[in-house]
Parts: C-alpha cells; sequence; structure tokens
C-alpha cells in the first residue's frame, strides 16, 4: 500500500515538472522572505526642443548674471529669470544652451519652456513678431486715434482700447488689423483681447478672427418643411 502511494506521488510530481516546462512556469524554492524586487532607474530623456542650441545675431548683446538673462538687441530689450531647475549657458560665441540642472519632473517640464521662451526673447528684439487679426461683418471697422485702437463691432458704443508700450498697431481697410511688437507674450496678449470683444460666431462667420484662423461653420435652422 506504502508503495503504492510512493509510486502516484512520485508519477504526479513528474507530471506537473512536466506541464511545468511545456507551459514555461518556473517554481522558486526561495522562501518568501528572502524574495526582493530589483529596482532600474529610469533615465528621463532629454527634451528635443530643449536640447537645441540658440543662435544669437551678431546685433544682440547678451548679458547672463546667474540665473538672470538680459538681451538687448536693435528693436528693444528683455529679461528673463530663470528657476532653479534649469541653467543657462554661453557654449560658443553667439550660442546659447539652456540645461537641466537636476532630473526631476518639473525640471523636465521646465527645459523645452525656457528654451523657447529664451529663443523668443533673442528673435524679438532682433526681427520682431506680429500678429494679423481681421473684422467680418456688415459695419465692423477699427481706426486709430492717438494711442488708442477704436473698434465698432455693433455694440451701441465704440470699443477703445489702449495701446500698451513697446507695441504697435497699423489698421488697413478699415477691417485689417496688424499687432507688432518684440515682446511676443504681450502683443498675443493685446491680439487676444481685441478678438475677445466679438469672437467669430459659428453661423455667419461675422466677428473678429486672426488671419490665420479657421472657423468651423454650422448649419442654421432649416425652415418648415411643406
Amino acid at each position: 500500500m506504502a508503495s503504492s502511494l510512493n509510486s502516484s506521488f512520485q508519477t504526479s510530481n513528474l507530471r506537473n515538472v512536466f506541464l511545468g516546462k511545456k507551459n514555461e512556469v518556473c517554481v522558486s524554492s526561495v522562501p518568501v522572505n528572502r524574495v526582493g524586487f530589483l529596482r532600474k532607474t529610469v533615465v528621463c530623456k532629454e527634451s528635443r526642443i530643449g536640447k537645441q542650441p540658440i543662435q544669437v545675431p551678431s546685433n544682440v548683446t547678451i548679458t547672463l548674471e546667474g540665473q538672470f538673462l538680459r538681451v538687448k538687441g536693435p528693436l528693444g530689450e528683455l529679461s528673463q529669470s530663470y528657476p532653479r531647475e534649469v541653467n543657462v549657458e554661453r557654449e560658443e560665441p553667439g550660442t546659447l544652451k539652456v540645461k537641466k540642472a537636476m532630473e526631476t519632473r518639473r525640471a523636465n517640464q521646465m527645459h523645452g519652456l525656457f528654451r523657447t521662451l529664451t529663443d523668443n526673447m533673442v528673435v524679438g528684439v532682433s526681427k520682431g513678431f506680429e500678429k494679423k487679426l481681421q473684422l467680418i461683418g456688415v459695419g465692423y471697422r477699427a481706426t486709430l486715434e492717438g494711442k488708442d485702437l477704436v473698434l465698432n463691432l455693433g455694440f451701441s458704443h465704440p470699443v477703445r482700447m489702449a495701446i500698451p508700450d513697446g507695441i504697435k498697431v497699423k489698421v488697413e481697410d478699415n477691417t485689417r488689423i496688424t499687432v507688432s511688437g518684440y515682446d511676443k507674450s504681450a502683443i498675443g496678449q493685446f491680439a487676444a483681447s481685441v478678438r475677445r470683444w466679438r469672437p467669430p460666431e459659428p453661423y455667419k462667420g461675422k466677428g473678429v478672427k486672426y488671419a490665420d484662423e479657421i472657423v468651423r461653420r454650422k448649419e442654421g435652422k432649416a425652415g418648415k418643411k411643406k
């Protein structure tokens, strides 16, 4: 009786081993309290935008003092302070490089952002930026009165907007507005504030829109079917 039990036990063990190899199941004989997990350090990839160098033209002056950068060009002067997660360095004459100071999630976020802001500063003081707007609608028009931009957008009164310092506004044909300057963020903010007075509506397209903006149109209500 004992011999039959031993033979059946060995047969079941062999069957389990065979099935385990067939199904590629690995059974560990190490006690549970000795099993450990290996933690692999994952190195974050460098930002594709952040690792690109910034070319500085010859007519632009760079002043770097620790985490503070001042850029001066023929169109104006801009400055920027940088967080401790990134550093700005001069690698070669006429070249700037933004690098990460530490390997953290916030540093990865700040890397590409501040590289773009630095490049916008250099391009702004040397070449400048512009944003174009267009007025669409019957009676919609824009005029310049001194340092104010006056808009007629179908309200009971005209809209008067003061033009900030460092920004130039040009009006053509009373319906096309060009906002230009050396500070890209200020240009975008002023253009957005102009558009906010009358955003383009989707049925007839009336309103203030960017020149390169595509307004998705909707179909109006259909008449009563007979």
